[in-house]
């Protein structure tokens, strides 16, 4: 088992990492005003950010996978509802990495195609922006909500400290707020990203060096 509890904290921070890299490549290229030609100039590190955030949607299903059955075992229902949430976050990711995709094979065409096909592919790619960003916002606001379970066991079982439990309860619920309010065209503002990101650092780093409390007992079950 602490094998397992091992494993799933090197996929939280290999998730995190993979994430912070990622989107750090990819965001400052996408809010280019001159989107096309910033694209096709920073062909590599387009392709490297859109490959490192997919090992991020593949790491958030290991994690998903790893813990099913542990979880499980103090709330099926909510552990389900966990388990489900990853999938489906994993899922949007993985369809909002195409949208760099295809801006890069857009941006081969402004060249040739003369003013009108300009205003016309940036226009286009303007669209697959926002699709990218409303479809991470939706991944975001999946993890949130199935996160909030995740902790709410976490809480009552006692698997980890009470302490830590209480972090990841206040980081997803500002992660929630934050998704909600990018989704409705505001801005949250970073302060609502930084509980969640204490608790994705320090609950792997509790579960590599200490792993679950296994030892809780039968009344703490939540089924």
């Amino acid at each position: 088992m602490k094998k397992v509890e091992r494993v799933v904290g090197a996929l939280f921070l290999l998730s995190t990492g993979t994430f912070l890299v990622g989107s750090g490549m990819l965001d400052p290229i996408l809010h280019r005003t001159d989107l096309l030609v910033s694209v096709n100039s920073n062909r590599t590190s387009v392709l490297t950010g859109v490959f490192l955030e997919l090992i991020n949607a593949i790491a958030v299903v290991g994690i998903a996978m790893l813990l099913q059955p542990t979880l499980k075992k103090y709330h099926e229902a909510f552990a389900f509802g966990y388990f489900a949430s990853r999938i489906m976050e994993s899922a949007l990711l993985m369809i909002s990495i195409i949208g760099p995709l295809i801006l890069l094979a857009l941006s081969k065409q402004p060249i040739s195609a003369g003013t009108s096909g300009d205003s016309y592919l940036q226009t286009l790619g303007n669209s697959v922006v926002q699709t990218h960003y409303l479809l991470f916002d939706m991944a975001m606001l999946v993890l949130s909500l199935g996160s909030l379970l995740f902790c709410y066991i976490l809480y009552r079982s006692r698997l980890v400290p009470r302490w830590l439990s209480m972090i990841g309860l206040i980081g997803y619920t500002g992660l929630l707020a934050s998704s909600s309010l990018s989704m409705a065209g505001l801005d949250g503002g970073e302060i609502l990203y930084i509980p969640g990101a204490i608790f994705e650092i320090a609950l792997p780093v509790w579960l590599m060096v200490k792993g679950f409390n296994l030892h809780t007992q039968a009344s703490a079950k939540l089924r």
